[in-house]
């Protein structure tokens, strides 16, 4: 140990002392568990440390302190440069360069982005441009228009590891909003180049911008799937991917084709199914051989060369089509369905079927922000809509043992598929008496009101389980509770302090106040959080409707560029809806006492966009500061 003083040589047996100094680290490990930590990483102790190692060292024991802790890590000091490639995860080569494809083409105009455009799929290129961030955020507007509002990307030819680690964090809380699965994906899995992490995101972001038509109110036509007007309302609960197979079978049934294709691998492995909805949609490009020809793969060229000439070639080769590859299929068959989905033109009859139906756009608001709450735990079902995917009682659980771990009685509790309706009765009995055990407001509520899907309760169960979430969070850092309960008007008061000690005028009287509408309370705030987080030139007055939006865009993106996970629209902001306030202040209150002792500079970002674009220089920036996004029964 003295000679490796005397030579100034660090080791790694030295580690698990010398770390007793830092903060989280020190105060939370014994050496005894430090050295015991680095020891199952790393077997040769007399390895020389370098910047690098330590800072890998540093993580790994930082993830264990959160693992026990119950906050999550992941983002936090995700800025290490090298590429420790995951050798074990295999990827498609087949889908890398069909998504590069997919991003060469709808990126190829951007201004910042098209210097690095066409991308080679060859090579590893894409891994290599997105690990500076823009090109995935970018990649997320083009599927969701308007999620990110492009002001607030870190757009320059060289950025520094914060301001990677800021672009980062804005995609994953983006993509989360947008309906993304990122459970376990932090941004130092981009930085650090593992391939299949970043190619799944990619993947879902490509599916939600090709699925995204297949909705109702998108495409009324679709009415025409439907054989009785009853159907309507369980139609509309389908998931996208469902009624793609809908209407590919509604074809397919024109055509006389015999079988039902139940999904995207193996029912179109032989190229039939798709040789003949090919033939209804263009039947003027029909081939006779295409049918006739007793070889898949020789069947699957001729489709291909079929869809071709209708302009639908993309995403998928002919091996691809007899390997059976499910995502490459479901983006082929949802390419011909935006290109010609072969269903006739709007009725009146369509139109008035669709006027019948409530404008619930509030409700409806809502209902996405609680789904997209409860998939970023990333239970075992994927939620497509609350309303139906809730009924059998067991994704609640598994919300509620997340929120609340422990509190769940898994004995009693029934696990799908669930063919009795009893066995969903007593999930979602369990489900109420949780609640109501959480001190939730359920009066007259019973189990069978979520099984039989009555959208009023299910809301405001889902609005308290969120709300409960967030006050928790907050009292469980306890520096700042001492353990005592959190409620609404701690969140109010401390906003007002927080934007009051940057002498600010701004002021904030309830989580309904109107005057919040313009944006500017939460600008002040977001800038009292993080000084210069905000770029004030870019900020309007807030007086028209189209300010207030700009306003309001540039207040959620900015927050999750900080690292708050939120699922509300700028349209929660414009309109103050109380709920999705709470959740925003909540939020950014979660985040900021997180940080409490983290210095935070600043850096100015070359915008290529225009001018300066102000930007927060913090390598700890965690997006587990708020995955929730809540309110009570309604009382705000």
């Amino acid at each position: 140990m003295s000679m490796r003083r005397e030579s100034g040589r660090l080791v790694i047996a030295d580690l698990a002392s010398k770390m007793s100094r830092l903060k989280v680290v020190g105060e939370n490990l014994s050496e005894e568990e430090r050295a015991s930590c680095v020891k199952d990483v790393y077997q040769n102790t007399e390895e020389e440390v370098d910047f690098e190692l330590f800072l890998k060292v540093y993580l790994k024991l930082q993830t264990f302190v959160n693992s026990r802790t119950g906050s999550s890590p992941k983002n936090s000091s995700a800025f290490l440069k090298a590429a420790t490639t995951t050798l074990l995860h295999t990827i498609s080569e087949s889908e890398k360069a069909s998504y590069v494809a997919h991003i060469n083409h709808y990126l190829a105009q951007d201004e910042f982005l098209k210097k690095y455009l066409p991308i080679d799929p060859s090579t590893n290129e894409l891994f290599e441009i997105a690990k500076d961030g823009v090109l995935l955020c970018k990649l997320i507007n083009v599927a969701v228009p308007g999620t990110i509002d492009e002001r607030a990307i870190n757009t320059k030819r060289i950025l520094n590891p914060w301001e990677r680690n800021e672009n980062h964090t804005l995609c994953l809380n983006s993509a989360k909003a947008i309906g993304c699965t990122v459970v376990n994906i932090g941004t130092q899995d981009f930085i650090e180049g593992r391939r299949h992490l970043v190619l799944g995101v990619i993947s879902q972001i490509i599916k939600i911008q090709l699925l995204a038509d297949l909705d109702l109110k998108k495409t009324p036509q679709l009415l025409e799937l439907l054989d009785d007007s009853k159907d309507m309302e369980e139609f509309m609960n389908l998931p996208p991917e469902k009624i793609l197979l809908r209407w590919m079978n509604f074809h397919l049934k024109k055509a006389g084709y015999k079988k039902i294709v139940t999904n995207f691998s193996s029912d179109v492995k032989d190229a039939e199914a798709y040789a003949h909805l090919l033939n209804v949609l263009a039947p003027e490009h029909t081939n006779l051989s295409t049918l006739a020809v007793k070889n898949p793969f020789e069947r699957a060229k001729l489709v291909l060369e079929h869809a071709d000439k209708m302009g639908c070639k993309r995403y998928l080769t002919a091996r691809d089509i007899v390997e059976g590859s499910p995502n490459l299929n479901l983006a082929f068959v949802a390419h011909i369905f935006q290109h010609r989905n072969g269903l006739s033109a709007q009725t009146k009859q369509q139109m008035s079927l669709l006027e019948t139906f409530p404008d619930d756009t509030l409700d409806s608001r809502e209902e996405r922000a609680f789904r997209l709450w409860m998939n970023s735990f990333g239970n075992s079902t994927y939620i497509n809509n609350v309303f139906e995917d809730l009924r059998n009682g067991w994704v609640l659980l598994e919300t509620l043992d997340k929120v609340s771990p422990g509190i769940v009685n898994w004995k009693i509790a029934n696990k799908p598929p669930i063919k009795m309706p009893f066995r969903k009765v007593e999930n979602c009995n369990q489900v109420v008496k949780i609640g109501k055990q959480l001190k939730f407001s359920l009066v007259n509520v019973a189990g069978n009101d979520i099984v039989q899907g009555n959208k009023k309760l299910i809301l405001a169960y889902l609005w308290q389980l969120m709300r409960y979430n967030i006050l928790q969070l907050l009292k469980n850092l306890r520096f700042y509770s001492r353990g005592k309960e959190i409620n609404d008007a701690d969140i109010l008061e401390w906003a007002n302090s927080k934007v009051s000690s940057s002498r600010s005028q701004s002021r904030m009287d309830s989580f309904k106040d109107k005057s919040l509408s313009d944006g500017i309370f939460f600008l002040e705030l977001l800038s009292s959080v993080t000084p210069r987080a905000v770029n004030w030139g870019l900020v309007t007055k807030g007086v028209t409707y189209q300010e207030k939006k700009m306003n309001a865009t540039y207040i959620i993106s900015i927050a999750r560029k900080l690292g708050c996970s939120i699922f509300l629209l700028p349209e929660d902001i414009t309109e103050v809806n109380p709920k999705m306030i709470l959740t925003l202040t909540a939020s950014i209150m979660s985040w900021c006492l997180k940080h409490p002792h983290e210095e935070r500079t600043v850096g100015t970002s070359d915008n290529e966009s225009g001018g300066q674009l102000e930007t927060t220089s913090n390598s700890t920036l965690d997006d587990s500061a708020s995955d929730s996004s809540l309110d009570e029964n309604g009382n705000i």
